[in-house]
């Protein structure tokens, strides 16, 4: 057998793997994914960061994602806000931009939230049960994220539905590059959810409801 047939023989199996990962996840799922009216409250929404602009304020992704989050709460559907992103650099702050936001929306700034090492899905998840106690969650993402976000969130402990924040018609290439994002991103999911099991930035815990004392 010629390596151009060994080649295309692996390549067709590790296709067939991220397109069955990702029907995996997708079908978990979907009785899980709820419009805003329909979906349950919870104690939490967590918000996932999606990027900064270069002046420092939120993509329209983000955004749409920090508006879905304030709407949620203005309806009472969630009681807390958990903005969760990037700031690994002085002049990269995604979760005071998403705090920032969603108080322009009309959300009390003691209702906000801030994780600060939120730079993944899986930490994201981690710390919100590791670090801020959270044991049920609505997820806030848009829909091509949500199946991964809540694999991961239910993986690690978290009891977890989720609202697609899908509020703009987005450009389609930016659509296609998104989902072929996820089949890698599901793989990279499976293995440290299952086997690599990393251990994110942690520090004391912060819980959003601490327990009262008798």
């Amino acid at each position: 057998m010629s390596l151009f047939y060994i080649f295309v023989g692996v390549t067709g199996l590790f296709l067939t793997l991220l397109i069955l990962l990702r029907a995996t996840t997708e079908l978990l799922a979907r009785p899980r994914i709820f419009s805003v009216e329909e979906v349950p409250s919870a104690p939490v929404a967590i918000v996932f960061g999606a990027g900064l602009r270069r002046d420092g304020q939120p993509t329209t992704v983000l955004r749409d994602r920090v508006m879905m989050a304030a709407r949620l709460y203005a309806s009472g559907k969630a009681q807390k806000l958990l903005m969760s992103g990037d700031n690994r650099f002085i002049n990269y702050n995604e979760p005071q931009a998403m705090r920032e936001y969603a108080r322009s929306l009309g959300v009390p700034d003691e209702d906000i939230i801030s994780d600060y090492a939120g730079r993944s899905t899986y930490e994201t998840c981690y710390r919100a049960k590791a670090i801020f106690g959270v044991k049920e969650a609505i997820l806030i993402t848009q829909r091509f994220h949500l199946p991964r976000a809540l694999y991961t969130c239910h993986r690690l402990g978290i009891e977890a539905r989720g609202v697609a924040a899908d509020r703009h018609p987005y450009q389609r290439s930016a659509v296609w590059f998104w989902q072929l994002r996820e089949l890698l991103a599901t793989l990279n999911a499976f293995w440290e959810i299952h086997i690599y099991r990393p251990l994110p930035i942690l520090g004391d815990p912060e819980p959003i409801f601490p327990e009262k004392k008798p």
